[in-house]
Formats: C-alpha cells, sequence, structure tokens
C-alpha cells in the first residue's frame, strides 16, 4: 500500500511591518478627520459646498439625459456590479475563506469592519437627514437619505479589506496589482455613476469613500496588531 501524502500546509500570512501598521493607523485618522470635516459642512449647509454640489449634479444630470447609453450602462454597473450587496457578499466570502484558513483574527476584523461600516451608514444618513437630487426628468430614482452614499462607502471599505487579504495570502506582486487596479477601478465608479445618475450629491460620495477606506484601515490595523509576531 502507497503512504497517504503529506498533510498540506499553507503558508502563514504575510503580516505588516510596524510602519505599515503605523501607516494604516495614520491613514485612518487623516480619512476620519476629513469625513467629519465633511459630515460637519453637509449638515450646516455650507453654501459654497452646497452651490458646488448643485452645479456638478445639473451638469451631469444633463449629459445623463442627453445619452441614453452611458446612463443605461451607469445604471446596470451601480445595480449588479458595485451595487453594496454584490460586495458585501465578496467580502463575506473572503472572511469565510479566512475562517478555513485559521486566520480567525482577519476574519472577525474584516467582518467586523463591514458591518460596523453598515451601522455608521445608517447613523449618519438618519443624523444628517439629507435630501437627494431632484429633477423633473430622472434617469434614476434611490430611496433613503442621501449622506453619506452607501455604494461609495461599501465599495471602499470592501475592495479596501479585498486588496489588504490578498496581499496578506497571496506572494504574487501580479495579482495584488490587479486586485488593486480592480478595487480603484470599483471604488472610484461605484461612487461617480450614483452621481452621474442623479441620486446622490458629490460631497456624498467623498463622505462615503473618506468612511470606507477610514474602516478598512482601522481594521488593518488591529487585525495586523493582534497577528504580528511577538519579540522576545
Amino acid at each position: 500500500m502507497s503512504s497517504p501524502p503529506p498533510p498540506r500546509h499553507d503558508p502563514p500570512p504575510r503580516a505588516l511591518t510596524a510602519r505599515g501598521q503605523r501607516a494604516a493607523a495614520g491613514c485612518a485618522a487623516v480619512f476620519l478627520v476629513s469625513a467629519g470635516v465633511l459630515t460637519l459642512l453637509v449638515a450646516s449647509a455650507w453654501t459654497p459646498l452646497m452651490d458646488l454640489d448643485r452645479g456638478v449634479v445639473d451638469a451631469l444630470h444633463r449629459s445623463a439625459v442627453a445619452d441614453p447609453g452611458t446612463t443605461r450602462a451607469s445604471r446596470i454597473l451601480t445595480d449588479w456590479v458595485w451595487d453594496p450587496w454584490t460586495v458585501r457578499l465578496l467580502l463575506a466570502a473572503a472572511v469565510v475563506v479566512l475562517w478555513v484558513r485559521r486566520d480567525r483574527v482577519a476574519a472577525l476584523w474584516a467582518a467586523g469592519a463591514g458591518v460596523l461600516g453598515a451601522a455608521v451608514q445608517q447613523a449618519l444618513k438618519a443624523f444628517v437627514d439629507r435630501r437627494r437630487p431632484a429633477f423633473p426628468d430622472p434617469v434614476d430614482t434611490a430611496h433613503f437619505a442621501a449622506f453619506p452614499s452607501g455604494h461609495a462607502m461599501t465599495a471602499a471599505l470592501g475592495c479596501g479589506l479585498l486588496v489588504w487579504l490578498v496581499r496578506r495570502w497571496s506572494p504574487s506582486r501580479r495579482l495584488l496589482a490587479a486586485a488593486a487596479a480592480a478595487a480603484a477601478v470599483s471604488i472610484v465608479g461605484a461612487g461617480l455613476t450614483r452621481v452621474h445618475l442623479g441620486v446622490h450629491w458629490p460631497s456624498d460620495v467623498l463622505a462615503g469613500w473618506l468612511l470606507g477606506l477610514a474602516a478598512a484601515a482601522l481594521a488593518v490595523n488591529g487585525a495586523e496588531r493582534r497577528t504580528a509576531p511577538r519579540s522576545g
């Protein structure tokens, strides 16, 4: 009889250096402060920001009405490819893989960031209670309050975490570069399509990006600090 194959041992995750952990914490702080300032400006209806939002949205709405092909493509992307539930399902699948690989700390931080991000998003929507853009000839509709953009925030949070997990578990630089490029396109696209379709103000999207990236950076820093090898 042939002997059974030796057990498979997956390589350990690649931890961030102490410098990388500090960078994640610093990014989280910058994003959170920026999001806080933006929230105050929106909540107080700061006139220069409101005028800028209105001008951008009006210009993009005219473009959306004049180009139904691009508008149709934007609706497909926002409703299916970059829909928050699509991103959440991808992140949930990654959490399951992490759990199976026994990277339980990273799995819990990623899952916790996703849940906390959704809770913060809904709390801010209720607190600011901002109305969405309105047009006599809308090309799309959306419900609930506008600020912050759930699509933008979920894309930034989910894609940011997925890039971190690829870096953590894959030694391939090409795969990491491809994941980072896909994440960047998805984060930007998820936000821009919402403004193009006239269902969000630009500052809604910017706040979503900042909050999502802050939550991702906090999760990365927390997980890395707790799984870093101890010296001494």
